[in-house]
């Protein structure tokens, strides 16, 4: 091999190597991974797993794609059931109970969380819809709905001055501003995440369907206002992908088309943005005196070759990574959730994997 071809191999994989999207130089986070973290036991299955998170207690709550939902149609929608579960398990892994069988809005799963009073919120991409669960497992809020398998009531014309043909899919209400803004409303196509301020106020990422906006409502669910579009600028997406506010109440959104975190205040007036986190997957947020965020990486559509976690103070630094692509132990393929509410004890669900891995960080030396 000549000295000029070794040197053109040279170039080309750093150039590979940059534009894989993970930033070099990053300090490494020791960690151990256990994947063992929730026991299904027999006739008992983990699929996809869209969310995961834990209450007060270190009850785990995971939701997850079991199999393929069955579909029946009714006068004027069709219904999709089964499709997703909803499982809690004890701290120690060992399973408690099913919650919600047979839900409407369980058709493919995609998000969960768990807010401060414990009560349990999914996330669903094909029922256009976000449910909160009280801790003893009854709903107590729905939002969004499925759209109409057939057009019975065809929106209103569009008002004076609207736009014809942007923003998204609502029911029953007329566009009125540029492509992906939404109709103003709680009226959700392909949610995303969801996220609360300290006064309950909810905040949801609607933004890989037509929409690419946050919705801000009101604790028993009335809308107050949305804000973002389609595109590159600020304040707007190519994906608002996840959703989180710290202490101060400002807004962090995952914008994974364009590869930041935009950060807005809790009226969704634009503040500032970072890069260097990859592609944004999902993310969370710390609590305690001094917030990080954990934001997961996946560089490609199957995240078997791209993959990791970075942790990220509120300003963008990032501050450490932990983990590789990969389907062993300490490996990570399309992460999409991670649960946060101990900054050294994480719990990563992956849809690709089909696992909730349990990791403990371990301080440098």
């Amino acid at each position: 091999m000549n000295r000029t071809f070794k040197a053109f191999v040279a170039a080309a994989f750093l150039v590979a190597s940059a534009s894989a999207g993970a930033q070099t130089g990053v300090p490494e986070i020791p960690f151990d991974a256990n994947v063992d973290a929730v026991k299904t036991g027999v006739d008992l299955y983990i699929g996809e797993v869209g969310g995961v998170g834990q209450n007060s207690k270190g009850n785990i709550f995971v939701y997850t794609r079991t199999g393929h939902p069955y579909a029946t149609l009714g006068d004027n929608r069709t219904f999709l059931r089964n499709g997703s579960k909803l499982f809690e398990f004890d701290k120690t892994g060992r399973f408690v109970r099913e919650l919600g069988q047979m839900s409407y809005g369980f058709n493919a799963a995609y998000g969960l969380r768990v807010d401060p009073q414990d009560n349990v919120w999914t996330v669903d991409l094909a029922a256009n819809q976000v449910v909160k669960f009280a801790p003893d497992g009854s709903i107590a809020l729905v939002l969004g709905r499925k759209p109409e398998a057939i057009g019975v009531r065809p929106p209103p014309p569009p008002a004076p001055g609207a736009t014809p043909g942007g923003g998204g899919r609502g029911f029953g209400g007329a566009v009125t501003g540029p492509p992906g803004s939404g109709v103003p409303g709680s009226g959700l196509v392909r949610p995303t995440d969801v996220a609360w301020d300290k006064a309950g106020n909810i905040y949801i990422s609607d933004g890989i369907g037509n929409n690419n906006r946050v919705v801000k409502l009101a604790p028993d669910g009335r809308f107050i206002k949305h804000w973002g579009s389609t595109g590159t600028g600020d304040g707007q997406f190519d994906g608002a992908k996840s959703i989180a506010l710290d202490a101060q109440g400002n807004v962090y959104v995952a914008d994974i088309g364009n590869k930041r975190i935009q950060v807005f205040d809790g009226e969704g007036n634009y503040k500032s943005q970072f890069k260097g986190i990859g592609t944004p997957q999902t993310m969370c947020m710390t609590q305690g005196a001094t917030q990080y965020l954990y934001i997961a990486h996946s560089g490609d559509p199957d995240g078997m070759d791209d993959a990791t976690i970075y942790k990220v103070k509120l300003d963008g630094t990032v501050v450490g990574r932990f983990g590789s692509a990969g389907k062993l132990p300490r490996e990570f393929s399309l992460v999409n959730s991670i649960d946060c509410r101990n900054e050294n004890e994480l719990l990563i669900g992956e849809m690709a994997n089909w696992r909730v891995q349990k990791v403990t960080l371990k301080p440098a030396r």
